[in-house]
C-alpha cells in the first residue's frame, strides 16, 4: 500500500473521530463548511478548463451548511425545497445582469457543483442532527471507507476484470470486494452499537443498507472519475498526500449521504 495514502489515512482519522464523536452540531456543522468550501474550489478549478462557473455562488451556499441547525425544524424542508429554485433564480439572473457574459453552460456547471458538493454534504449534517445521530453518522462513514479500502486491497491483489473506461484500475472483483468490505464492517459495528449503547438495529436491514450505500458509494466515485477524465486531470488537488484533493477523498461519502439519511429514518 502507498505510504504516502496510509499516513495520511491514519494521521485523518483521529481528527474526523474528535470532530463527530466530541463536537456538538456547532462545530461539526462548521467543519463540514470547511470542507465543502475546499470541496467546491476544488470542482470549480477543475471545471474551470471547460466553463467559467459563478464561484462566489458556489462559496456562499457552503456557509449555509453552518447555519443548517439554526433553523426550525418545522421551516427546514421547505427552505431546503426552496434552495433550488432560489439558486437557479439567482445563476439566471447573473445571466441577465452581465449580458450574457456569463453563459448558460457557465451556470449549468455551476448548478451541478453547488448540487453535487454542496447540496450533498448538507445530508451528512442532516444525518448528525437525527436521533443518535452520534452513532448513525458512522454507519455512512463506514459504508464508504469500508467499501473504499477493501476495493482497493481486493482490486490489486485479486483484480482481473477491468470495470469501466471511466476508472481503468478499478475491477470487478475489487467492487464486489469492497461491497463485502463495507456490509462486514457495518455488521461488527452493529454487534458494537447493540451490546453497548443499548441500541437494537437490525442486522438484516443493516446488511441490506450496506449493498446499497456501497452501490451508491462506488457510482460516486465513479461521477467523480468522469468528471476529471472530461476535463483531464488526474486528482482534484494534492491536498491530502497519496488521496489527490477534498473532493477525491469523500466523493462516494457525500453521494451516498443523501440514501443514508432516507434509510436512516426507516432505521
Amino acid at each position: 500500500m502507498d505510504i504516502k495514502r496510509l499516513t495520511s489515512g491514519l494521521l485523518g482519522f483521529p481528527l474526523v473521530l474528535i470532530i463527530f464523536l466530541l463536537g456538538n452540531k456547532i462545530v461539526v456543522d462548521v467543519a463540514l463548511t470547511i470542507i465543502a468550501l475546499l470541496s467546491i474550489d476544488e470542482y470549480f478549478n477543475a471545471v474551470k478548463r471547460v466553463a467559467k462557473p459563478v464561484k462566489w455562488l458556489g462559496y456562499v451556499t457552503c456557509f449555509s451548511i453552518a447555519f443548517i441547525h439554526i433553523i426550525p425544524g418545522e421551516y427546514l424542508n421547505m427552505v431546503v425545497t426552496l434552495s433550488v429554485p432560489t439558486i437557479l433564480i439567482i445563476l439566471f439572473t447573473q445571466v441577465i445582469i452581465t449580458d450574457m457574459k456569463t453563459t448558460f453552460k457557465d451556470i449549468a456547471y455551476t448548478f451541478v457543483g453547488i448540487f453535487y458538493v454542496v447540496f450533498f454534504i448538507m445530508f451528512i449534517a442532516f444525518i448528525n442532527g437525527m436521533p443518535n445521530g452520534k452513532i448513525l453518522i458512522w454507519y455512512a462513514l463506514f459504508a464508504a471507507w469500508g467499501t473504499d479500502i477493501s476495493a482497493y486491497v481486493i482490486g490489486r491483489h485479486f483484480g482481473k476484470h477491468k470495470f469501466s473506461k471511466v476508472s481503468p484500475k478499478k475491477s470487478v472483483e475489487g467492487c464486489i470486494g469492497g461491497t463485502i468490505g463495507a456490509i462486514l464492517l457495518m455488521l461488527a459495528y452493529t454487534y458494537f452499537a447493540n451490546t453497548y449503547w443499548g441500541m437494537n438495529y437490525s442486522y438484516l436491514f443493516i446488511g441490506g443498507m450496506g449493498v446499497i450505500l456501497s452501490l451508491v458509494g462506488q457510482i460516486g466515485d465513479f461521477a467523480a472519475s468522469s468528471i476529471k477524465r472530461f476535463v483531464d486531470i488526474k486528482d482534484y488537488s494534492n491536498l491530502i498526500p497519496g488521496h489527490g484533493g477534498m473532493l477525491d477523498r469523500i466523493d462516494s461519502l457525500i453521494f451516498l449521504a443523501p440514501f443514508a439519511y432516507a434509510l436512516f429514518t426507516l432505521l
